[in-house]
């Protein structure tokens, strides 16, 4: 497949993937070094510097805050679980529109402790999405559902597939409501390209791009440097700009034993180098 470079401008980083050895500012200040212009701030990094602080840097640099991670979480085994949900999601929102993000980004949780009802958790998160929306509609933030791999079904995300988020937007309204397509969860999906063209350009609120390696060795602490992996990075963007997407391609990676332990500049130098080769 003959697919051009992409626009090195649109490179977003998740601040996860350098945040072992620097702070929120640190990273802020090292993107801004290397030229990137787009980032994804989490919530426990953007608390630890100070919303205001955080935001103020933001502008100071001038980026694109791309997403922000994350709301969700929103299964309870209590009905005060559940509130404390509904309440720290509305904290989210709130620090979403401070920070000027594209969109909030919705892992939307798994079992309730000591549940085996599947589908009463996915129940609880449609309910919870649908109520997060009357919130953050009127504040003009959208909410982006982040399908996992279902190897998270039971502790992170009981939405595993592209589908299961189409769904959602067709059942609450995609007014303020689209998808955040992660190529480490849906990369293995044989219906991936028909939901693509489903979501469409509306819902396509961010593109997260990554590497599965083979062998993986830890589910969640080991992801690839795009291009060291087994996904076709460059024909899943292809996929997301057929139907109109035009946003950044944020570079997502949790890598305890790896880039984790690498110089931060020298990681985003390679995410730079590897944006251009591989996506």
């Amino acid at each position: 497949m003959n697919i051009a470079a992409p626009d090195s401008g649109r490179l977003s980083i998740n601040t996860a993937t350098v945040r072992a050895l620097w702070g929120l500012g640190e990273i802020l200040d090292g993107c801004a070094r290397h030229g990137i212009r787009g980032v994804s701030p989490w919530r426990d990094q953007v608390q630890a510097m100070g919303l205001q602080e955080a935001a103020a840097k933001v502008r100071e640099h001038g980026f694109t805050v791309t997403g922000y991670c994350r709301g969700g979480m929103f299964p309870g085994a209590t009905p005060a679980e559940r509130l404390a949900a509904r309440d720290d999601n509305r904290r989210a929102v709130d620090e979403a529109l401070a920070l000027g993000a594209r969109c909030l980004v919705l892992v939307v949780g798994g079992l309730p402790k000591g549940s085996k009802d599947l589908a009463g958790a996915r129940g609880q998160v449609r309910d919870g999405i649908g109520e997060l929306l009357d919130y953050a509609r009127p504040r003009g933030m959208p909410l982006a559902i982040e399908p996992l791999h279902p190897m998270y079904a039971a502790d992170r995300a009981c939405v595993n597939t592209t589908a299961q988020a189409n769904d959602l937007c067709d059942e609450l309204g995609d007014d303020g409501l689209g998808i955040a397509l992660d190529v480490y969860h849906v990369w293995w999906d044989p219906d991936l390209p028909a939901q693509v063209a489903r979501a469409g350009r509306k819902r396509l609120l961010a593109f997260h791009v990554c590497d599965w390696l083979v062998p993986t060795r830890d589910l969640l602490l080991d992801r690839g440097m795009m291009g060291d992996g087994v996904i076709d990075v460059r024909a899943l963007r292809a996929a997301v700009e057929a139907q109109g997407y035009d946003g950044f391609h944020e570079v997502e990676i949790f890598s305890a034993e790896d880039w984790w332990k690498r110089p931060p500049d020298e990681v985003l130098r390679t995410c730079l180098e590897r944006h251009q080769a591989c996506c």
